[in-house]
């Protein structure tokens, strides 16, 4: 989950750490970077999915124009077994490709 738009590990906090911050779970990310996963089929099983969406929705809040090694690094805490990981990166510098042409998709 981001908190105040910084992920952190929700298995390891208690809820009311949570007080007083904006929290944002998957459920509360627009549809551009789902959708940029769906186009460029970086989601299989989907069990990885909401860890890496999160993550990566963070990434993009701190730095819209992240550096490949910037992807990895901010991702390296999800694992992902069925797509290689390299469309998720993909689908992650999709994104912030189109948020900085002012695209909503």
């Amino acid at each position: 989950m981001l908190l105040d738009g910084q992920p952190v590990n929700s298995c390891l906090m208690l809820t009311f750490q949570a007080a007083g911050h904006e929290v944002t779970t998957v459920e509360g990310l627009g549809s551009g970077l789902p959708n940029a996963f769906l186009q460029l089929g970086a989601v299989q099983c989907g069990y990885c999915t909401p860890g890496v969406l999160v993550a990566a929705e963070g990434l993009l809040c701190a730095n819209p124009d992240p550096a490949e090694a910037e992807i990895r690094h901010a991702l390296a805490g999800n694992i992902c077994r069925c797509t290689g990981f390299e469309t998720i990166v993909q689908a992650v510098a999709a994104r912030a490709a189109a948020c900085r042409r002012g695209t909503r998709q």
